[in-house]
């Protein structure tokens, strides 16, 4: 999650503020802040957070859904000559990816993400261009490390009770 929050955040200073260079690496901070805080949680002792079967599938079949419906929403609305929804249906395609997983998995902070960047791009679509891309893509972004420290502070729990 805290990867693609930093695309996200990389898009939007790429296609919203046409910024080039190093600049779009700036994001990719937050994702190795995140990946180090992942790291020392993984190896910390004791049993974390570990997906039934049910939740397993119902991960890769809404993955495998994303990345095929990314890929479709990039298309149309580049053929469409939209560049400015292209942030807001990317934030749709992923929050809608998130709602099986939700349900799957009976974590109620999964239904408050996917809510949260179904709004993002909502306002994407509603608010008018630049800046409806602009609040997607960083909504997105916000939301998407927001759930990952979550996640994170998740798993660093179960695994301090079972330690």
């Amino acid at each position: 999650m805290s990867f693609f929050g930093a695309v996200f955040a990389s898009m939007t200073l790429y296609w919203q503020w046409h910024l080039h260079g190093v600049v779009l690496a700036l994001p990719f901070l937050g994702f190795i802040l995140i990946g180090i805080a992942a790291h020392h949680v993984i190896r910390a002792p004791g049993e974390g957070i570990t997906p039934s079967p049910g939740e397993e599938r119902a991960i890769m079949g809404s993955s495998i859904g994303e990345s095929v419906g990314l890929f479709l929403v990039a298309n149309i609305v580049m053929n469409l000559h939209r560049p400015d929804l292209l942030l807001p249906s990317m934030a749709l395609v992923v929050g809608l990816h998130f709602l099986p997983i939700a349900f799957a998995a009976g974590f109620r902070p999964f239904y408050g993400l996917a809510t949260a960047l179904i709004v993002a791009a909502i306002m994407g679509f509603v608010i008018k261009a630049p800046t409806g891309g602009e609040v997607a893509g960083f909504m997105a972004a916000g939301a998407l490390w927001l759930a990952s420290g979550m996640a994170l502070r998740r798993d660093g729990l179960a695994k301090a009770r079972t330690a």
